[in-house]
């Protein structure tokens, strides 16, 4: 992480401090016996699907807990800190930051998700982020339906330095990737990412738009794009779930990006959606300022969802 580490995960403590205050008082309500019986573990599973872990997830740890501890005597937390061991060994795996692959010039990041979840917060702070690691980059305003998309990708153009392509509101997308791939080809750029629309009320004429997104840029690149983000706002909960198998079937989603983790008592669902697609989480982010979207660390996250200091 970067000199900011510390105020950022200062930041993701506080941001998660919502779901472990939800998970935690949970768990104290659950060791009223103080022994793991039954009635306990029952108890305890009800609290992890409360906090948005999921019934998949939340069956596992309880079962992992009965295989530890089972008819014991157990404390608040001895309990905190064996979930948060078994919830790490979930997230590690697919704890991967996002790798630029530098034989490709340039490398192809197609941005997806809903209206609203933080796409194009999301470009701008990557664009910055790998922009002060001294990489090109070329930002696509594949929204082109939305004016204050195309607006906002701007001004992050501005902010980082990045320059744009971008059309008049209800442009074809497609024409549009096709350019911005031609002109990072032309300019050597190490990085294309081009943002998209996300109405999913009108969900088959958006998977028409992607494909023929696709379509475009595999006329200049057989393998774009190299890379596909789903951004997920965290404060949806469950509502996650449909959205990565929706945006799945519409294209070949790669990796995805949490926001809005400070925003929500929901930040379990990360972990819930670990266990059950295995997507890389590339980064998550608890706010708006430039430095306010980070690599997912696992270990960091799973013990402060449980309210324990790292």
């Amino acid at each position: 992480m970067s000199e900011t580490s510390g105020g950022w995960l200062s930041r993701l403590r506080s941001g998660l401090s919502r779901t472990s205050e939800k998970l935690t008082s949970g768990i104290s309500a659950a060791l009223s016996r103080r022994t793991l019986d039954a009635a306990t573990l029952e108890e305890l599973e009800e609290a992890l699907i409360s906090a948005d872990l999921g019934v998949s997830t939340a069956t596992k740890l309880s079962a992992a807990l009965a295989d530890e501890k089972f008819d014991k005597e157990i404390s608040d937390t001895e309990i905190r800190e064996a979930l948060a061991r078994n919830i790490a060994d979930i997230l590690r795996p697919i704890a991967t930051p996002l790798e630029i692959n530098r034989t490709r010039k340039p490398h192809v990041i197609l941005v997806v998700g809903v209206n609203g979840s933080g796409k194009t917060t999301t470009i701008g702070k990557l664009a910055k982020n790998w922009k002060s690691e001294g990489k090109s980059i070329l930002l696509a305003a594949g929204d082109t339906f939305r004016a204050a998309a195309v607006e906002q990708l701007k001004i992050w153009g501005e902010r980082t330095s990045c320059p744009v392509i971008a059309r008049e509101t209800g442009s074809d997308a497609a024409g549009l990737a096709y350019d911005a791939l031609e002109q990072a080809q032309k300019d050597n750029a190490d990085i294309l990412m081009i943002d998209t629309a996300g109405r999913l009320q009108n969900r088959e004429d958006l998977m028409g738009e992607l494909s023929k997104i696709i379509r475009a840029l595999r006329k200049l690149d057989p393998e774009a794009p190299h890379s596909c983000l789903l951004v997920l706002d965290a404060t949806v909960g469950q509502n996650a779930h449909s959205q990565v198998e929706t945006f799945k079937e519409m294209t070949d989603v790669s990796g995805l990006v949490m926001t809005k983790l400070d925003g929500t008592a929901r930040g379990g669902v990360i972990v819930a959606l670990a266990e059950r697609f295995e997507l890389p989480v590339h980064a998550v982010g608890v706010g708006e300022g430039e430095d306010d979207l980070q690599p997912f660390d696992a270990d960091f996250f799973a013990r402060n969802l449980l309210g324990l200091n790292s």
